[in-house]
């Protein structure tokens, strides 16, 4: 009984756990929806300005339409892979050239009929977001204290709470309103998604066009980023290994020249320390060799897979740091590298600069993308510089043509979020 008990339990979390992320979109839609409809009176505003002839006002409505269409696609993108790609004409030139660029770009036909839609549309989602759930939550607490409440509570179901019989039905009322939250919210989520999908994606031509200039961009950026990497190799055993070789090879130059003149009895006070200083050398260029080894594929990684090399990085992280992932499948050598480096240099950028007490990395996979988070509890503000750790970290993802989405607002927390092939 108690293992059957358990199971309903963790089916139960498991079906009430989309719900409350469907509804956790559909509230921060609503913001969005708030705006569209702020947006749409401005882009109303504006229309009539040109029907008295100010034309010069089109452009500042398409910065405005573009702006919000913009803010949506980056909402989406935090819930749903891969995200909805913007492609707009650039509108340069004088007056009259950026009026007709803006009136004949089907982008910002698509634009205001998405704006037009979403803002009732995400309204109505925000209220039945917020309103089924707290109407559930009020049925199951109205035989707690309908006998409080002089002339008796409003039901959740539209009759009036003013007997036990009644009060007892309200439970019922509130299983009902649970099976409802559980299929329309749900729903509502998917549809908020398939209107933002239908509206803000490019038209087709538009799509492959985009798809090969990304593709070209990455390819240069995964060639410039091999060039640095031999260059970076090249430095470490010039500056390292080699110079340590070659002072090993004048140290053993200067001992067979002593071997030579014979002397043996008297140059031992004087041979012992140049073989011992050779052999220290020579340590010290292998431990170089290894670490150069180790920054082109990680020998952990081979041995024990990309969740094991994942939890020694954890358990050697300056900063607290907890992993949370399922059973992680072997992938291929070059996606898992590109996972480990960008989780390790995470943990060295949260230990250098986030002052965080805490830091968590999870990992999902389901057999054809790896999304792994990295996230902490500190000051946030993080911001990707040319050059920088995290600039590094997306020249590797879109090597693969993967993603990389980092939120850090100012007083944290601070979540970084790949997406790679697997």
């Amino acid at each position: 009984m108690p293992m059957t008990a358990g199971r309903s339990g963790n089916r139960l979390i498991a079906s009430v756990r989309p719900t409350v992320t469907a509804a956790r979109r559909l509230i921060a839609g609503g913001r969005s929806a708030v705006l569209a409809l702020l947006g749409s009176v401005a882009v109303a505003v504006f229309l009539a300005l040109c029907i008295v002839g100010l034309w010069r006002f089109i452009p500042a409505a398409a910065r405005l339409l573009r702006r919000l269409a913009d803010s949506e696609r980056r909402r989406l993108a935090r819930y749903y892979q891969p995200p909805i790609a913007g492609r707009y004409d650039d509108v340069t030139g004088s007056l009259s050239q950026r009026i007709l660029i803006v009136l004949h770009d089907p982008a910002t036909r698509r634009d205001l009929a998405w704006m037009i839609i979403h803002g009732p549309f995400g309204l109505i989602c925000l209220v039945l977001a917020i309103g089924l759930p707290a109407g559930m939550l009020n049925a199951l607490l109205v035989p707690t204290y309908w006998w409080a409440v002089p002339g008796g509570v409003p039901s959740s179901a539209g009759y009036v709470v003013d007997s036990w019989e009644k009060a007892l039905l309200s439970p019922v009322v509130a299983v009902a309103i649970g099976a409802v939250v559980l299929v329309v919210l749900r729903g509502l989520a998917r549809a908020d998604y398939w209107i933002a999908a239908t509206f803000l994606s490019p038209r087709a031509d538009q799509v492959l066009s985009l798809r090969v200039a990304e593709l070209a961009a990455t390819r240069a950026a995964a060639l410039e980023a091999h060039g640095a990497e031999l260059r970076r190799i090249e430095q470490d055993l010039h500056d390292g290994t080699q110079s340590r070789l070659t002072a090993v090879a004048m140290h053993l130059g200067i001992l067979e020249r002593a071997l030579l003149r014979g002397d043996i009895a008297g140059l031992e006070p004087s041979v012992i320390p140049l073989v011992l200083q050779a052999q220290d050398t020579t340590s010290d260029a292998l431990s170089g060799l290894r670490a150069v080894i180790r920054s082109i594929y990680p020998p952990v990684l081979g041995e024990r897979g990309l969740d094991g090399a994942l939890a020694a990085l954890a358990a050697s992280s300056a900063v607290p740091c907890s992993l949370r992932m399922g059973v992680v499948p072997r992938m291929p050598a070059a996606v898992e590298t590109a996972a480990y480096f960008a989780v390790a240099e995470s943990l060295t950028n949260i230990a250098r600069h986030s002052r965080a007490t805490e830091a968590t990395v999870r990992l999902e996979t389901d057999g054809r993308r790896l999304t792994v988070e990295i996230s902490d509890d500190g000051v946030g503000a993080a911001t990707e510089r040319p050059g920088g750790g995290l600039a590094g970290i997306r020249r590797r993802v879109e090597a693969f043509d993967g993603t990389l989405l980092l939120s850090s607002p100012p007083g944290g927390p601070t979540v970084l979020r790949l997406n790679l092939p697997a």
